[in-house]
C-alpha cells in the first residue's frame, strides 16, 4: 500500500503573530532591566543613588564616577596596569589551555574505544554535580603541595581542567560522521591533523561558546583563594578594594561595576549566534 505524503504548511494568523513578538519583546525587556540600571547607576551622581524610594533612570547623568575611579587607579602603590595585564593572562591562558584540552579529551573518548572510556565519560558527568564549595579545600591543598599558592599557576591549571567544557565539547564531537574521519585517515591525516582540521571546524559552535563561558568566568574571578601578593592580583580585586571604602564610594562601585560587565557582555554579544545554535544542538545525538 502506497502513502502520499502530503506537505503541511503551518498556518498562523497575524494576530497570533503579533501576540508571540509580544510575549518575546516582554520578556526581552524583562532580561535587559539588570543590565539597563547597572548603567544608569554608574552614571548617577551620589544624591540619586541614595534617593527612597529608589529612581531607575538617571535624572542627572555625570561622569564624576568614572573620574573617581580613574584617580583612586592612579594612586594605587601597584601600577593598575599589573592588575589588567594579570586578568588578561590568567583569563587568556586560562581560556586557550581549557578549550584545547577539553577539544583534545572529548576527541579521544568520543571517537575512540578503550578500556575504561565509558567509566571516564561517567566520571565527568559526575564531577559536574560537585558545587564549587565541595572542592574547595581539597582544590587549595594541592595547589599548597604543588607550590602554587601566590603564582597565576593556581587560577590558570584548574580551569584547564574544568569538567563543563569536557562535557560540552564531547556532546559535540558525538555527532560528527565517522565516514569524515576515516576519509582523512584514508587521506594520510594523522589524529592530530584530523582532530584540528576536521573536527573542530564541525564543532565550531561548541568551541566558540566555551570560550565566552570560561572567559567570563575568569574574568570575574579575583584569586583571593589562591593569591595574596598584591602584585599579583587581579582587576576584580582591585576595584572591589577601590569600591568597598563605604557609602562615600557607591558611585565608584558602580562605575567599577560596569567595567566589570562591558567586555563579557561585548564577547557574547559577538558571538550570540553561536551561542544559541550551541543551545539548540546539544540536545541532538
Amino acid at each position: 500500500m502506497a502513502f502520499r505524503l502530503r506537505e503541511r504548511k503551518l498556518n498562523r494568523s497575524a494576530g497570533g503573530d503579533l501576540f508571540i513578538f509580544s510575549i518575546l519583546a516582554v520578556s526581552a525587556a524583562f532580561m535587559a532591566l539588570p543590565l539597563v540600571y547597572a548603567v544608569c547607576n554608574a552614571f548617577k551622581p551620589l544624591n540619586e543613588l541614595f534617593l527612597f524610594p529608589p529612581q531607575f533612570f538617571v535624572r542627572n547623568p555625570t561622569l564624576d564616577n568614572f573620574k573617581d575611579l580613574f584617580v583612586l587607579m592612579g594612586q594605587s602603590w601597584v601600577p593598575f596596569s599589573r592588575y589588567i595585564s594579570n586578568t588578561l593572562l590568567i583569563t587568556g591562558l586560562g581560556t586557550a589551555g581549557h578549550v584545547i584540552i577539553a577539544s583534545m579529551g572529548a576527541y579521544s573518548i568520543s571517537k575512540h574505544i578503550f578500556p575504561g572510556s565509558k567509566l571516564f565519560s561517567e566520571i565527568v558527568l559526575l564531577s559536574l554535580m560537585f558545587a564549587y564549595q565541595v572542592t574547595a579545600v581539597p582544590n587549595y591543598i594541592i595547589m599548597s603541595k604543588l607550590g602554587w599558592i601566590n603564582t597565576h599557576f593556581s587560577m590558570i591549571v584548574p580551569a584547564w581542567g574544568a569538567s563543563l567544557g569536557f562535557f560540552l565539547m564531547s556532546k559535540f564531537m558525538v555527532q560528527v560522521p565517522d565516514e569524515l574521519l576515516e576519509a582523512a585517515r584514508i587521506d594520510g591525516a594523522g589524529e592530530f591533523r584530523t582532530w584540528w582540521s576536521v573536527v573542530m571546524p564541525m564543532v565550531r559552535p561548541a568551541w566558540l561558546t566555551l570560550i565566552i563561558l570560561s572567559f567570563q568566568a575568569l574574568w570575574g574571578d579575583s584569586g583571593g583563594r589562591f593569591i595574596y601578593k598584591e602584585a599579583l592580583k587581579t582587576l576584580p580585586y582591585a576595584l572591589q578594594q577601590i569600591s568597598s571604602a563605604g557609602l562615600a564610594r557607591a558611585g565608584v562601585g558602580a562605575a567599577a561595576g560596569l567595567i566589570m560587565i562591558i567586555i563579557p557582555i561585548a564577547v557574547f554579544v559577538y558571538n550570540q549566534s553561536n551561542i544559541i545554535e550551541t543551545m539548540t544542538t546539544s540536545g541532538i545525538d
